[in-house]
């Protein structure tokens, strides 16, 4: 089997989530995110793909204007 790589990224006025070329979302906080993310990934790794997901720390939430309640 191939691999799933999940990035959290800022997108649109929120987080999204980049995997395959595209991006879903946007989520209202990085950590809603993930959760979509980790669901995903339970399912990838179920179906025997190796996963990563990665996220950025604090200082990109500037890049995100829901994350500091501008939204």
């Amino acid at each position: 089997m191939g691999s799933a790589i999940y990035r959290i990224v800022p997108y649109e006025e929120g987080w999204g989530v980049a995997h395959d070329g595209s991006t879903t979302g946007p989520y209202a906080t990085k950590e809603a995110a993930f959760e979509a993310t980790a669901a995903a990934a339970s399912i990838a790794m179920r179906e025997g793909h190796a996963i990563e997901i990665t996220a950025p720390g604090r200082e990109a939430d500037r890049l995100a204007p829901m994350q500091e309640g501008r939204g």
